[in-house]
């Protein structure tokens, strides 16, 4: 019979299946999934020699009464919607209770993150730290405690409601001296969709020149949702720079397809060899004659959608 090696305080303490698999809130199936298998390779009995009879047994027991179920619990997204509505109300309720006080270094480093920068850090931070969890297996209990910390912090700072607390008869103003915060995000911004947080990730990829990464987080942001045009127009642009014109083209077009004024779409079309519509062309022409001055029934300028990705490209080319 095999020796239980296995902490039984690992059970209580890592009730978090995010933590314990080392994935975000915002993970979907397919990293789910990708993350599962590298921690099964990492704790194969294979991997370890007979002289490490003790380290093996207690793989084996973390993958099967840990990393498993935890991989049941959010491979399916309806599995992954409780999960993350769960650790939603335990953030609120530590917040109710005692005011949420990580020991985590990169979770006291999320607090104080600018609210515009929430994303990308925990995303950042979750990586890190994921990297290390399971390898060497003297790491896991305090990296996965760590993780766990992130992900209360980042639920509660997606929370919103700092001031307001719930009662039997509806949600209600908090007494005149309420519990002071540790943060006070702005309560008219809305958390971005699960579209919007990759489409956020890619900018700051594209920022840095790595075009694979943004390349991906884009076409996970068009599965979510495919009927944003700045998703395509994009997406097209870290085909571009990757030199796959072909895709870069096959984007674009679709970006059209959905707004025929976008503006990257339009600014990148003729490169691609896409034709356009004289007036959409004649618009979005840097230096347009002197011949044909801009007349007040000319369409407005359209804005950069594209959180100045768009004047980036320009400098580059």
């Amino acid at each position: 019979m095999s020796q239980n090696v296995l902490p039984s305080k690992w059970l209580t303490n890592f009730s978090d299946p995010y933590a314990v698999l080392g994935v975000s809130v915002a993970a979907d199936d397919r990293r789910v999934l990708k993350r599962y298998r590298a921690i099964a390779k990492l704790l194969h009995p294979d991997r370890y020699t007979p002289e490490d009879n003790t380290t093996k047994e207690l793989a084996s027991q973390l993958f099967a009464r840990l990393v498993n179920p935890a991989y049941q619990k959010l491979k399916q997204e309806k599995g992954r919607k409780e999960n993350a509505s769960l650790l939603r109300l335990r953030a609120r309720q530590l917040y109710r209770d005692t005011s949420l006080n990580p020991q985590g270094n990169l979770a006291r480093q999320l607090i104080q993150q600018p609210i515009s920068e929430v994303d990308v850090f925990y995303e950042q931070a979750i990586t890190q730290l994921a990297e290390s969890q399971y390898e060497p297996l003297e790491q896991f209990e305090s990296l996965t405690q760590q993780l766990g910390e992130l992900n209360l912090v980042y639920s509660q700072l997606k929370v919103g409601e700092t001031l307001i607390r719930e009662k039997p008869t509806g949600i209600v103003p908090s007494p005149t001296q309420p519990k002071v915060p540790i943060f006070s995000p702005p309560p008219e911004v809305a958390p971005p969709t699960y579209s919007e947080r990759h489409y956020r990730r890619a900018q700051e990829y594209m920022k840095k020149s790595n075009w694979k990464a943004a390349e991906q987080e884009l076409r996970d942001a068009i599965k979510i949702e495919a009927g944003k045009s700045e998703y395509h127009a994009l997406l097209g642009v870290a085909y571009l720079q990757q030199n796959l014109q072909s895709m870069a083209k096959v984007y674009m077009r679709q970006a059209l397809k959905l707004n025929a004024e976008d503006p990257l779409a339009l600014k990148f079309a003729s490169k691609l060899g896409i034709e356009v519509p004289a007036s959409e062309s004649k618009q979005h022409n840097d230096n347009p004659p002197k011949s044909q001055p801009a007349t007040k029934s000319q369409p407005a300028k359209q804005p950069d959608k594209n959180g100045g990705l768009f004047r980036l490209f320009r400098a580059k080319k």
